[in-house]
């Protein structure tokens, strides 16, 4: 198969699940690492195996748990990947992004992505959460982009701006609900570079990475961004901090994808308050 999909294989597997599911939902809702439990706020459940889905890929990392799951949260009709699907895992970059465009094609609106990081932010501590407010596409500096490839008009324009990448709104809500909460010791915002793995990063690229004005590094996410962007969906991400970057020489530090889990299993319950927020939640309905 072809490492591009067509609009009309995207809307065949849309037209699938719509088939088998009333629910048409508005807002697509992506959970990272070791925060897969997101989805089970949704109410009158609706779930599938990426497996039996038509065209779609296989998670195949630990902590993903592998299914989309229809639901309702708040009464607004919601789609939930428990899982994503990385670069590192062997797919095209065309293949990871491709739920986005089912998103699309299913009727979502607003998409909220999560995801597990490494903090570089020195002020940053394992267990923050970053509302991402930009970010730094390393692998596109190579050409690597999602929207490579000949352009269907069907879902975007040739050339994407990206200035306005992540919905300052739903920002600005999120930072005013994580008040409310009690929230704002580990509240933060920041600039998200995504790099390709599976390794993480050598201290010499921390520090690079940290120098270039990233506040946090992971493997995912940006290209979700992209192309969510380009098939006019709003986006709001956030990052969980899951540990610090390891940019001293003298450390004993070591990074693991154990510590990862962990962390996201301790924070997993607050982040969820937040997304979407209980408080003021009539708002963020409704601009979602």
């Amino acid at each position: 198969m072809s490492s591009s999909y067509s609009y009309e294989e995207c809307k065949a597997t849309a037209d699938w699940l719509l088939a088998q599911t009333d629910i048409q939902p508005t807002v697509g809702i992506v959970c990272g690492s070791g925060l897969g439990g997101l989805a089970d706020l949704l109410k009158d459940q609706v779930a599938f195996k990426y497996k039996d889905i038509p065209n779609f890929p296989q998670s195949t990392v630990h902590g993903h748990a592998g299914r989309l799951v229809f639901g309702h949260l708040k009464g607004r009709p919601c789609v939930c990947m428990q899982g994503r699907f990385h670069l590192y895992e062997g797919y095209s970059i065309q293949k990871i992004t491709l739920p986005m465009r089912i998103f699309k094609l299913l009727g979502v609106e607003t998409v909220i992505l999560t995801n597990a990081a490494g903090g570089l932010n020195h002020d940053f501590k394992e267990g923050d959460i970053m509302i991402i407010k930009d970010h730094l596409n390393l692998p596109g500096f190579a050409g690597i982009n999602p929207l490579n490839g000949p352009n269907d008009e069907r879902f975007g324009l040739r050339f994407l701006c990206m200035s306005d990448a992540y919905d300052r709104e739903l920002q600005q809500l999120a930072m005013d609900v994580g008040q409310d909460l009690g929230y704002g010791e580990f509240l933060k915002e920041g600039v998200y570079c995504v790099v390709g793995g599976p390794t993480f990063e050598t201290i010499a690229e921390g520090r690079m990475l940290h120098r270039l004005g990233a506040d946090a590094v992971g493997m995912s996410t940006v290209h979700e961004v992209i192309v969510a962007r380009h098939c006019g969906m709003r986006v709001f991400a956030l990052s969980l901090i899951t540990n610090q970057v390891v940019m001293d020489y003298d450390s004993e530090e070591r990074a693991n994808h154990e510590e990862v889990l962990q962390t996201g299993k301790q924070r997993a319950e607050q982040l969820e308050r937040i997304y979407p927020p209980p408080a003021k939640v009539s708002t963020f309905i409704t601009l979602t």
